[in-house]
């Protein structure tokens, strides 16, 4: 199918899977993005994006898929954190430091040690050029997997994101919520290695959902309009990355930031320059 539709645009196959990938990755993470940005858990969505390096780096000494292993670290890394902040007096941004550091350690010395040929550059940075078709169809599944959870959990997660006491008060189990959260973070991550990498996915996830922040009042709308800015920005950074032969992944990131800064400075929830000019 993609063969045929390079041949009919006559476009390189690299390039339209390269396109089509940017398009997954922006749908998935302008839907998991708006729950971590309306819940304030970007920096354990970092976290969370440096944890699973140690579980992917043991499943390739196990030989295993990746999803498995490091889906499990991230889950465990969302655990560790949680308690390390409720049986102490120590904050949860420094708990998330503390796990942030001592995985990715981890995962480096395990890479290391296996003496493999997993290339630590190209999970941290990725290289959305080189995504097989088999890596494609396996984003587009995770992403339908995302999209359906979210859609049958939808008005739980909608609940205990704006009013976790309510939600209590209701009987939902928050923590369950939270964990799932933490767990399709970790598979999305994951799936988005070879794509963007650890060091760049966490922005996929935060700036198109910051920038439909700033343009809505109702959480199915900045879904919608995340995902449209997430897809959008990977379309343009492909394209631009292409003509001007840049970096395709962070081209992509840097044409998100424009779209959040533009949005950042003429946005009627935000507007900076109408307040701007006030003071």
């Amino acid at each position: 199918m993609i063969d045929y539709f390079s041949s009919l645009l006559n476009i390189p196959i690299y390039a339209l899977n390269a396109g089509l990938s940017a398009i997954i990755l922006g749908i998935v993470s302008g839907v998991l993005g708006s729950f971590i940005v309306l819940r304030k858990m970007s920096l354990m969505g970092d976290a969370l994006s440096h944890a699973v390096l140690p579980g992917v780096a043991l499943s390739y000494i196990l030989g295993i898929n990746i999803l498995v292993g490091a889906s499990l670290f991230g889950l465990l890394a969302a655990i560790l954190i949680q308690f390390i902040t409720s049986r102490s007096n120590i904050k949860s941004d420094t708990s998330i430091g503390i796990i942030l550091s001592s995985f990715f350690a981890l995962g480096i010395v395990l890479i290391t040690f296996a003496k493999s040929g997993l290339d630590l550059t190209h999970i941290l940075f990725g290289n959305i050029l080189a995504v097989p078709q088999s890596e494609l169809m396996q984003s587009f599944i995770i992403m339908l997997v995302v999209i359906a959870i979210i859609s049958l959990l939808y008005k739980e997660l909608l609940i205990s994101s704006f009013d976790p006491v309510v939600s209590k008060a209701f009987g939902l189990k928050t923590g369950f919520y939270h964990y799932l959260l933490m767990m399709l973070l970790s598979v999305v991550t994951v799936s988005s290695l070879s794509q963007v990498g650890i060091v760049l996915v966490i922005a996929m996830l935060v700036i198109p959902a910051a920038t439909s922040y700033l343009w809505t009042n109702k959480l199915i709308h900045m879904i919608i309009l995340a995902s449209t800015i997430g897809a959008v920005s990977g379309i343009i950074g492909v394209i631009i990355s292409f003509r001007f032969n840049l970096p395709t992944s962070a081209t992509i990131v840097l044409v998100g930031v424009s779209l959040f800064a533009v949005s950042f400075i003429i946005s009627p929830k935000n507007n900076f320059l109408r307040k701007g000019l006030k003071q």
